[in-house]
C-alpha cells in the first residue's frame, strides 16, 4: 500500500532542501498533486494530508471527480494540466480554476468567448514534435494577441521537460522558460503577468525549483505508479 501522507512529507522535505539550496523560500513553491487515474478516495486522502491544489489531464475524468470532491473540499484549486481540446472548453471552464495548457491562439479565442479565466501558456522548450505547447519564438506574438482579449488573465508559463536519466539535464529547458518569462515581463502587456513558472515533475522538480519554478506538478512521487 502507498503511504500518501509519508510520501507528501518526503516531497515537501525535498522542496524545502531544493529551495534553500537555491536561496529561495519553500513558501514560494506551490505543489500541484497530479491525480490523473487516481481514485477519488486517494485524492481525498492527499487533501486531508494538506494538498490544496490538484492537477488533472482529462476533462471527463476531472468532471467525475470534481462532482464528488468539490462539495467536501471547496478550498481546493483545480488545475487543467493536459492538452485541452477546443470542443471541451466549456466543460473545462466549469471545473478548473486555472488552465495550465493554453497552447494556441485558437484555443485562447475559444476560451475568451466564454468566461474570464486564469491561464498559463504552455511552451515547448525542447522543440520535441511529440510535445504540445507553443514554440519559444511564437510566445511573445501570442501574448500580444491574448492581451487584447480581456477575458483571459495569463499568470505565467508552463513547460514539460524531456524525460532524461539525469534530472540536471532538464535544467536547460527550465532555464529557457525562466529567461522567457523575464523577457515577457519587460513588455508590460495588459492582462499578462509572470506570476507562475509551472515546471518540474516527480523526477525533476528539484532541478526545476533551482531554476525558478513556482508551481511543480507531482503525481507518482505522491501516489505511486497509477495510485499504487
Amino acid at each position: 500500500m502507498v503511504d500518501i501522507k509519508s510520501n507528501l512529507q518526503i516531497v515537501r522535505q525535498k522542496i524545502e532542501i531544493a529551495a534553500k539550496n537555491a536561496g529561495r523560500s519553500p513558501q514560494d513553491i506551490k505543489l500541484v498533486a497530479v491525480t490523473k487515474t487516481i481514485p477519488v478516495e486517494k485524492i481525498a486522502e492527499a487533501i486531508e494530508a494538506g494538498v490544496t491544489d490538484i492537477g488533472e489531464s482529462r476533462v471527463q475524468e476531472a468532471a467525475e471527480k470534481a462532482a464528488i470532491l468539490k462539495k467536501k473540499y471547496p478550498h481546493v484549486v483545480w488545475h487543467m494540466i493536459g492538452h485541452l481540446q477546443r470542443n471541451k472548453t466549456w466543460q473545462a471552464l466549469d471545473i478548473f480554476d486555472i488552465i495550465q495548457s493554453l497552447d494556441s491562439e485558437r484555443l485562447a479565442r475559444e476560451i475568451a468567448d466564454q468566461r474570464p479565466v486564469a491561464a498559463l501558456v504552455e511552451v515547448n522548450t525542447s522543440g520535441e514534435e511529440t510535445k504540445y505547447g507553443m514554440p519559444v519564438e511564437s510566445i511573445k506574438d501570442l501574448l500580444q494577441t491574448i492581451s487584447n482579449f480581456g477575458n483571459i488573465q495569463v499568470q505565467g508559463l508552463m513547460t514539460i521537460a524531456p524525460i532524461v536519466s539525469d534530472p540536471d539535464k532538464a535544467r536547460p529547458y527550465f532555464k529557457k522558460l525562466r529567461e522567457l518569462s523575464e523577457e515577457i515581463k519587460t513588455l508590460n502587456l495588459p492582462h499578462i503577468e509572470m506570476k507562475y513558472l509551472s515546471m518540474g515533475m516527480s523526477d525533476d522538480f528539484e532541478a526545476a525549483i533551482q531554476e525558478g519554478a513556482t508551481l511543480i506538478r507531482v503525481g507518482r512521487a505522491i501516489f505511486g505508479t497509477r495510485g499504487g
